[in-house]
């Protein structure tokens, strides 16, 4: 059976050549940390993003996501800002982010840059001034509370990074709000200043000719002005975003510390901004207790463009789970478009993540194939393109602080944010110096040099599959419909300008068998480099690891 697909908005529709450039790109990842050491120091760089900007252009995808190289004292890793308007000198000189910028725009790539607006770092300047006391001009830019009577924080809120999310400040005996580490504490987003001059700080990167923003923790800007504690959460449902039950801050429904309605507002003054810069995009981060929901409600026409969330970022990657997640998205989306993601700096990499032990070539190209064929635009983390599986790490090694507070039980995110093995040097072809985080053999096997020189590598596979999507304006635009199909096998139809393709993945090791509903005539298509099926009748045979496409002539 063929779900009929929801009908796309207006704008989806657009002709080809109207489409905005967002719709349906694919966005290329870099955390400049792990990506090129230029000076030696260990640590990724601008110019080293310049240098191997080539590379990126000949994968095929149509714009590159930065993750934060402000001035930070990297408590976070650059996701605690000390200064919105300056590069930290560990990755370069503002000079160095224009000729990034201009040689990026020379080769087709449209640059997108991490926001991080909702709390920033106990180093920022506004920070240290709205410490000082109770009366400074920036006294109430930060979120402040009294304590209790007897002394404790004035609610129950936990941080995402363990513990409670209050810190004491002796300088104006109040706790200061950190939904994050101690050393990231929160914006008040209630204070009309404070929404003034993030939205400056938008504004300075746009007119440097950014083309888009990636929104941190977007849903994180407003808190509860009543403070109200959160209701505790049942244990059997202790789940989501990857918070592990060892995680407290899994204990609770946090109604109250994100997701305001007031945040609504503020995309609406954002979306204004935005809106004139022409060609300008929008891109939020969103967990909340209904991210899917809240996805929805952020990427109206007065929002977000477009918005992603966690739900393909955990370790369920069955048939049932991806329908599921896709067709309660669309049923609640009518208006907005999605951007899907399976791998990025925060969840350990998708080849570990859902192939396990496995870790076959084949299971790469697939998924990459799967998520480019998904409605909406698609989010690439650097690597996803080699294979590269989770690293291990050990603990005497591991840099991130969430890591280090939950070990053993959660080894943290640095395994999949080491060096991108460019060849099979000591170094990886990524430093002189000592990685700051180690580089595994593994990946040493599967560097870019290597797979360069082999036709049938992941990385030529990904370039040949990126080449054909381009050719295919139903993956990039089209409405999606689901057909009815029993694991491993997820099939669904998309739809654009009278034209419909299904595509059908087998996400197990063995061959799978669907038949197909189409009363019309069905085509197979060949080009995308991909291991696929045969089609008898009606009858479609998958092997193990496998996709098909089919043009449906109706």
């Amino acid at each position: 059976m063929l779900h009929s697909a929801i009908p796309s908005p207006t704008p989806d529709r657009l002709p080809a050549d109207q489409a905005p450039w967002w719709r349906g790109a694919t966005i290329y990842q870099i955390y400049p940390r792990s990506f090129v050491d230029t000076d030696g120091d260990g640590v990724g760089d601008l110019p080293g993003i310049i240098d191997r900007l080539d590379y990126v252009a000949s994968l095929g995808v149509d714009a590159i996501w930065i993750s934060p190289f402000f001035k930070s004292p990297m408590a976070d890793f650059g996701y605690d800002i000390a200064d919105y308007r300056a590069v930290d000198p560990l990755f370069g000189t503002l000079p160095d982010f224009d000729r990034l910028l201009a040689k990026a725009h020379g080769l087709g790539l449209k640059v997108m840059i991490d926001q991080v607006l909702s709390h920033n770092s106990v180093e920022h300047a506004w920070f240290k001034e709205s410490r000082s006391s109770r009366d400074n001009p920036k006294a109430d830019w930060y979120v402040w509370a009294d304590a209790k009577p007897d002394g404790s924080p004035p609610n129950n809120w936990l941080s995402i990074f363990g513990g409670v999310a209050w810190q004491w400040e002796p300088r104006r005996c109040q706790y200061y709000l950190h939904n994050f580490l101690t050393a990231q504490p929160d914006l008040n987003f209630h204070n009309p200043d404070v929404r003034a001059a993030v939205l400056d700080v938008v504004r300075f990167w746009l007119d440097r000719g950014v083309d888009g923003l990636r929104l941190d923790a977007i849903n994180f800007c407003f808190h509860d002005r009543l403070l109200r504690d959160n209701p505790a959460k049942p244990a059997a449902q202790r789940v989501g975003r990857g918070f592990s039950p060892d995680n407290p801050y899994a204990f609770q429904y946090h109604y109250y510390n994100n997701t305001q309605p007031e945040n609504l507002a503020f995309l609406a003054e954002l979306r204004a901004l935005l809106d004139r810069y022409p060609g300008a995009v929008s891109l939020g981060e969103i967990s909340s207790e209904d991210s899917l929901k809240t996805m929805a409600e952020y990427t109206t026409g007065q929002g977000l463009h477009m918005a992603y969330s966690f739900e393909l970022l955990t370790d369920d990657f069955s048939a049932e789970h991806v329908r599921d997640t896709l067709k309660t998205l669309e049923s609640a989306m009518p208006q907005g478009w999605p951007c899907w993601s399976i791998s990025n700096h925060d969840v350990r990499r998708v080849i570990s993540r859902w192939g396990g032990e496995r870790h076959q070539p084949e299971l790469a190209s697939l998924f990459t194939a799967l998520l480019c064929s998904l409605r909406g635009s698609a989010c690439i983390y650097q690597g996803e393109e080699l294979g590269l599986s989770e690293a291990d790490v050990p603990f005497e090694a591991l840099q991130d602080p969430y890591g280090k507070n939950f070990w053993p039980t959660f080894k943290g995110r640095d395994g999949c944010r080491t060096p991108m093995p460019w060849n099979d040097s000591a170094g990886a072809g990524f430093s002189s110096g000592t990685p700051w985080l180690p580089i595994p053999d593994a990946h040493r096997a599967h560097s870019v040099a290597k797979q360069e020189a082999d036709p049938d590598s992941v990385l030529q596979r990904f370039r040949h599959f990126m080449r054909w999507r381009k050719s295919q304006p139903c993956l990039r635009w089209g409405d999606i419909a689901f057909l009815d199909s029993v694991e491993p096998v997820l099939a669904f139809t998309r739809s654009f300008d009278g034209d419909t393709q299904l595509m059908a993945f087998n996400l197990g090791p063995d061959p799978a068998r669907i038949e197909l509903p189409m009363s019309g005539a069905l085509h197979m298509l060949d080009g995308h480099g991909l291991r696929t099926g045969t089609l008898s009748g009606r009858n479609l045979e998958l092997p193990g690891y496998s996709m098909a496409a089919l043009r449906v002539l109706l």
